[in-house]
């Protein structure tokens, strides 16, 4: 059986203030054609599909474009279970009568949660599809107040849905946690303060393999079997770097797994440039595309002339800009007491001028300046009146 492992889709997230459902859908449209070429069996999407409860309409559309593109035009099975990010009830809404077409939804916790019964030439596959657990509604769900944190009410849960799969079954498991051991990324959000949100690997034991969603770098966690797809995209600056994929995963007839991660192609690019605005105006960075999503560090230590502004021109989606050099100098006193030290029009002139011009002014032009601010010539009399 071949799974197609993604999650963390964040539908609708808005990026220093930009849409990028654009650069999704051009991501889904890719994810569409993998699963057509790769002969994909079962798609799994393990949580946050949309990046706040109540998603905005484009994002909402754009889901339901990918899963009648999938479940209803390929007829391949689609599992999708609601992350921390997502509104359990809305993603569950007509879950029933959706499983009819293809379409497991798991939004709210279940106390007995039944596998989803897959076969292929090889024979049955039990998969549990477990959403975000969230300690009050577990503790509620299950009925024991002793459930207080993420690990004893996920550790509850998949011993009960194990107690559920059929013996000389494979097995597969779909969650959306904080797995001890595993990376994160400044992205996501905390599901609480300090390591109460952890949750131990060891508690998956036993599945062939579990495809977890929440952390946005693809990884594998304690075992190969045990990975995070990672997210859709990079989501934050400090996601630059990662190499994002999904998982083509091919369950064998004994259980064992071959995961192939594949990676995604975006529309932009994230990335991090450095340099002077000089440079940066002059040449685009090698590897850097001018349409890519950049954050600029700018290593300028003078004053510049609406550096955002002439960046954009030539780069259109710059987001963000740092002065790393003015904010390592902001923290000394020393330099803080200088900046505060007055300075003549004339100097406070001349930074202004080299900003503009990207030159400093010559001579002849500091003269010029002398005679504009010098006072004007006495006439020795007054005009008189008329």
């Amino acid at each position: 059986m071949r799974l197609l492992h993604t999650a963390d889709w964040h539908l609708g997230r808005l990026f220093h203030g930009v849409s990028l459902v654009e650069d999704q859908a051009h991501l889904l449209d890719e994810l569409v054609r993998l699963i057509s070429e790769s002969a994909i069996d079962v798609v799994l999407i393990a949580g946050d599909v949309y990046d706040r409860a109540v998603p905005p309409p484009d994002a909402v559309t754009l889901f339901d474009s990918f899963l009648a593109r999938v479940a209803g035009e390929q007829g391949v099975p689609v599992v999708v279970i609601a992350g921390n990010h997502d509104s359990a009830d809305r993603l569950g809404f007509g879950a029933r009568l959706l499983a009819e077409g293809g379409l497991h939804v798991r939004g709210r916790l279940e106390a007995d949660p039944a596998p989803i019964g897959f076969a292929d030439e090889h024979g049955p596959v039990d998969l549990v599809a477990l959403p975000f657990v969230d300690p009050p509604h577990a503790r509620a769900t299950l009925g024991d107040a002793d459930l207080r944190d993420h690990d004893a009410c996920n550790a509850a849960l998949l011993t009960r849905a194990r107690a559920r799969l059929r013996p000389g079954r494979r097995s597969v498991c779909v969650a959306h946690a904080f797995v001890a051991g595993a990376s994160d990324s400044e992205s996501e959000r905390p599901l609480v303060v300090g390591g109460g949100g952890h949750v131990a690997a060891s508690h998956f034991e036993g599945f062939d393999y579990v495809a977890l969603g929440h952390l946005h770098r693809p990884q594998r966690v304690r075992h190969e079997s045990i990975r995070y797809a990672g997210s859709l995209m990079p989501y934050s600056f400090g996601e630059a770097a990662h190499e994002k994929s999904v998982s083509v995963v091919s369950l064998a007839a004994d259980g064992t797994v071959t995961i192939d991660p594949v990676p995604l192609s975006p529309r932009r690019a994230v990335r991090v440039v450095e340099g002077t605005l000089a440079a940066l105006l002059d040449a685009t960075p090698e590897g850097v595309a001018a349409e890519d999503y950049l954050l600029v560090r700018l290593t300028d230590t003078g004053a510049l002339y609406h550096p955002m502004a002439r960046l954009r021109e030539r780069y259109p989606n710059v987001l963000q800009i740092e002065r790393p050099a003015l904010e390592a100098a902001a923290g000394g006193a020393a330099v803080a007491a200088q900046s505060l030290a007055p300075r003549s029009p004339e100097d406070l002139f001349e930074d202004f001028f080299e900003a503009v011009m990207d030159r400093e002014m010559e001579a002849a032009e500091r003269a010029a300046l002398g005679e504009l601010d010098a006072p004007p010539p006495s006439g020795g009399g007054t005009e008189a009146a008329s």
